[in-house]
């Protein structure tokens, strides 16, 4: 009985401390109306992507804590049932996490993800971004999204992100700023 006590205790002390991490990582992000910085990373298939390659697009660039996991999943799926929606929005959709591209590509075929997904495997990216949980002896991506319009600035940022219904409220929100940007 004491066993099972202070196992709850150091889980329920471990979740509080990711929840801590998570809240303090993004106040140093890029901002609104600023550029979004540029990267190059391998995505699932093993090739190299930078952001500049998307110029004349809109790309949603999505942090997430690790492959496989349950509210990871759920807001791929989700992407992925929204991707023709997106691509109607001259949108992309690009993912971060820091599992490497093997990773990546078992978690897209498993998931049926037709959108990429990006290494970060040295945590560059989700640093550059303030997209980091540093756990002492684990670091994940932090869920946190940036919405980058086709020239390539950030024009909105989700630091508090619920994967249920992460992708519809990025619909509504890229509908309102195609509408308010002609030409876009």
């Amino acid at each position: 009985m004491k066993i099972v006590i202070i196992f709850l205790v150091v889980v329920l002390l471990l979740a509080i401390a990711v929840a801590l991490l998570a809240a303090r990582s993004g106040k140093n992000a890029p901002a609104t109306g600023t550029p979004a910085p540029d990267f190059t990373l391998n995505a699932e298939d093993g090739k190299p992507l930078s952001l500049r390659d998307f110029r004349g697009k809109w790309v949603v660039l999505y942090f997430y804590p690790k492959d496989f996991t349950s509210g990871c999943t759920k807001e791929a799926r989700n992407f992925q049932r929204d991707l023709a929606q997106f691509e109607l929005k001259n949108a992309v959709i690009l993912g971060v996490s820091g599992q490497d591209s093997a990773s990546h590509g078992k978690f897209c075929a498993a998931e049926g993800l037709h959108f990429k997904l990006l290494a970060d495997t040295n945590y560059g990216l989700s640093t550059r971004y303030d997209s980091l949980m540093n756990l002492g002896v684990a670091k994940l991506s932090a869920r946190h999204t940036f919405l980058i319009d086709p020239s390539g600035v950030i024009r909105k940022v989700y630091l508090k992100v619920d994967p249920a219904s992460h992708s519809a409220e990025i619909l509504a929100d890229l509908a309102a700023l195609q509408k308010s940007t002609p030409n876009s």
